[in-house]
C-alpha cells in the first residue's frame, strides 16, 4: 500500500470511529478530553490573536462541562476589525492548528516541530494563562504528554499522534457547529454573545452570515491539508 492510500485509511478510519463514537454516551466519554482539547485551541485562538493585533491576554478559563472563555484587552490594530478578527480566531483556531498538524504529518522533521511548538504552547499556557481548576491540570497533562512523545515516541508514534490530533481538531468544528449560528451562548449559566455576534456587532451583516463564512472557511482548509497531506 502506498503511503498516501496508508495515511487516508488511517484519516477516514479516525473520523469513522470520532464521528461514532459522538453518538453514545460511552464515546463521547473516551473523546472528552479531546473535546477539552478543542475548548483550549477554540480560546488560545481568541488570546494569542489579541496578543498579534497589540492587545493583552489575561487568562484562559476551561470547565468541566467543556466550555470556558479567554480575556483580553486593550486597543487592537485595525479597530473594530481587529475585535472582530479576535472573535473569529477563536471558531478559527481548532481548524487552523488541525490542518497544520494534517500538513506536518507529511514530513518527519515537520511533524516533530508541531509537536514540539504544541507542548511548549500547552505548557506555557497551563502556567500563565489558564486559570481554573480544572482547565490547569488538564492542559499541563496534554503538555507533558506531548513532550514525551516529542522525546520518547518512534516517528511512526509521532506521525500518527499529529495525525489524530489534526483530525479531532478539525472534527470540532462539527461539535460546535450549532454554536456558530446561534446569537447567545450559556456558559456556567450566563448568556453571553456568541462570537459570530460579536463580529456581527463589529462590523456588518447578521451572526449566521458569519457562521457560514466560518463553515467554508475551514472546510476549505481542511480540505486543502488532507490534498496536500495525501498527495
Amino acid at each position: 500500500m502506498k503511503e498516501a492510500q496508508k495515511n487516508l485509511l488511517i484519516i477516514l478510519s479516525i473520523s469513522a470511529v470520532t464521528v461514532a463514537g459522538w453518538q453514545f454516551e460511552t464515546g463521547r466519554l473516551i473523546l472528552y478530553p479531546f473535546t477539552v482539547l478543542g475548548t483550549w485551541f477554540h480560546e488560545m485562538g481568541h488570546g494569542l490573536a489579541a496578543l498579534v493585533l497589540g492587545g493583552s491576554f489575561h487568562e484562559l478559563v476551561i470547565y468541566s462541562n467543556g466550555s470556558g472563555y479567554a480575556q483580553w484587552s486593550g486597543d487592537l490594530f485595525l479597530g473594530n476589525i481587529g475585535k472582530a478578527l479576535v472573535a473569529a480566531f477563536g471558531p478559527i483556531g481548532p481548524t487552523i492548528a488541525g490542518s497544520i498538524f494534517i500538513i506536518s504529518s507529511k514530513d518527519e522533521k515537520w511533524t516533530k516541530w508541531a509537536l514540539i511548538i504544541l507542548a511548549i504552547l500547552l505548557l506555557i499556557s497551563g502556567v500563565y494563562w489558564v486559570r481554573s481548576w480544572f482547565g490547569t491540570p488538564v492542559v499541563l497533562f496534554f503538555g507533558l504528554l506531548s513532550s514525551f512523545v516529542v522525546y520518547m515516541g518512534s516517528p511512526s508514534l509521532q506521525k500518527y499522534t499529529v495525525l489524530f490530533l489534526g483530525v479531532q481538531a478539525c472534527l470540532s468544528v462539527y461539535l460546535s457547529i450549532d454554536y456558530l449560528f446561534m446569537p447567545l451562548a450559556n456558559v456556567t449559566g450566563e448568556d453571553h454573545l456568541s462570537d459570530t455576534n460579536v463580529i456581527s456587532t463589529f462590523l456588518f451583516l447578521p451572526h449566521w452570515f458569519w457562521g457560514g463564512l466560518i463553515v467554508f472557511i475551514s472546510v476549505i482548509a481542511i480540505w486543502k491539508s488532507l490534498k496536500y497531506a495525501l498527495k
